[in-house]
């Protein structure tokens, strides 16, 4: 079938849709109905005849014209499109849809006769932006705070250290208690599901039990038993216990502490490779600098990014949404399953459409934020250098382990993408005007001027 034999024309639809009306020769579609014929009479057994040898009037007895006529549709429908594509040189993104429906198109479909119908498809879109100069943006600053290097070694303390039983003293907040407790809803008397244990170790400073309870553990000694009551948050997720009342009868049947070591550099050789106290304090000290800079520089980018955006104007197909929706599915599948989950087991139907439809907001905004840096890219003419490309994957790969296995397109890209995103980013940082905000501070003050850096995220590993 040749394409040259139809006649097409284009419109453009809303949300980048592309209408591509399609009309076929007479003799093509008597041909689709011949063709439909031939390869029924192949497939069909009939009792009496052999495959490919049942006469046209058994065929269209037994088969019904109607199915005939589908048969033949449906293929002359799949080849005038693609024969349409190539010959209009057309670049959908998505399966075509039949504007008027199948069986309209059916009813009017006659061997012979030209037929006439329209496809609707997914497009890429063609971002535009109003403007790319001068774009105000307001970030929050990320300060560098010396006291969390102070709670990094406590954090660390606790983690090595050693629980001892507990002696001549009641309970104190921070203990280990190990606890017998019987829990009634306080309304009915009703024992609360899962609110009974015969031996259950409780942290006393960081117990997930409800409010009341480990306030009134502290201060009992081993042996004592006593009656507990709580209430319920409104927000506990099993719904029937919401903010209701409720009593404990607990019994202390333990009581244990940690044994934090001493913090001297015998604790940070065995806390990290450090060989000193002092220098784990720089170590920890640089590493919150740098990650305080990161994410001064990821609030910079995103506020730039931000105020881009709202200068897009874009119609998202879609084809893509869908995408990108499969994408943060899998993604999140992902997650799961390196944390052990059984994600086949846990991912039913009902909740993959939940999650798609949940995903779709994030979705669209990860597209508007492509498709405004590739409308800058465009619009201010901002390319790579092959040189700087090159040099780039030298360095990549001299980090990545001998035995790697690399797939050099994949390397390529990657490196591609992350270094027109500096290049765009620093060309928005030079072009736009940023105002820094400290947290909950309403007055804002003008930002230096600086070249944000990104970190390499080019990884080709297969």
């Amino acid at each position: 079938m040749s394409a040259a034999a139809l006649k097409v024309t284009t419109e453009a639809r809303p949300s980048s849709r592309l209408a591509v009306t399609v009309t076929v020769p007479g003799e093509r579609c008597k041909t689709s109905y011949e063709d439909a014929i031939n390869s029924l009479s192949r497939s069909i057994n009939l009792p009496g005849f052999r495959k490919g040898k049942v006469p046209r009037a058994v065929l269209v007895q037994q088969l019904g014209g109607m199915r005939i006529k589908a048969t033949a549709l449906e293929k002359l429908i799949d080849n005038a499109w693609r024969d349409a594509i190539q010959q209009e040189s057309l670049e959908p993104i998505s399966q075509p849809d039949l504007s008027s429906g199948f069986d309209g198109l059916l009813d009017g479909f006659e061997p012979g006769k030209e037929l006439t119908f329209t496809l609707e498809a997914d497009v890429a879109p063609t971002p535009k932006l109003k403007t790319t100069k001068g774009l105000k943006a307001e970030f929050e600053t990320v300060a560098y705070d010396p006291s969390r290097v102070d709670t990094m070694l406590e954090d660390s303390r606790k983690q090595m250290a050693t629980v001892v039983p507990v002696e001549g003293r009641a309970a104190e907040q921070g203990d280990i208690a190990v606890l017998g407790f019987k829990g009634t809803y306080s309304d009915d008397g009703s024992e609360i599901e899962g609110g009974s244990a015969d031996s259950m170790d409780v942290d006393l400073e960081n117990g997930r039990m409800i409010p009341g309870f480990i306030e009134g553990v502290i201060g009992m000694a081993v042996g004592d038993s006593k009656t507990v009551d709580c209430q319920f948050p409104d927000d506990y997720p099993k719904e029937d216990a919401r903010g209701r009342k409720a009593a404990f009868e607990i019994e202390l049947k333990d009581l244990k502490t940690r044994e934090l070591p001493e913090l001297d550099d015998a604790f940070a050789k065995q806390a990290s490779e450090q060989d000193t106290l002092a220098d784990l304090r720089k170590d920890l000290e640089q590493r919150l600098k740098d990650d305080a800079e990161r994410r001064q520089t990821s609030n910079r980018r995103d506020a730039l990014i931000a105020a881009l955006v709202e200068q897009l104007e874009v119609d998202l197909p879609e084809a893509l949404i869908q995408q990108e929706s499969r994408n943060l599915l899998e993604q999140t599948a992902a997650q799961f399953a390196q944390q052990g989950m059984d994600v086949k087991s846990l991912f039913t139907p009902d909740l993959v459409r939940n999650l798609m439809q949940n995903s779709r907001p994030e979705a669209e905004e990860r597209l508007r934020r492509s498709f405004a840096l590739t409308a800058l890219a465009e619009a201010e003419e901002i390319k790579l250098d092959d040189k700087a490309v090159d040099d780039k994957i030298k360095e990549v790969k001299k980090e990545l382990s001998a035995d790697a296995q690399i797939d050099p397109e994949r390397l390529r890209q990657a490196v591609m993408d992350d270094l027109m995103q500096d290049q765009l980013m620093s060309w928005l940082e030079d072009n736009s005007t940023l105002t820094e905000k400290a947290p909950d501070e309403g007055e804002a003050k003008p930002a230096a001027k600086k070249k944000a850096k990104a970190k390499s995220k080019a990884d080709a590993k297969e």
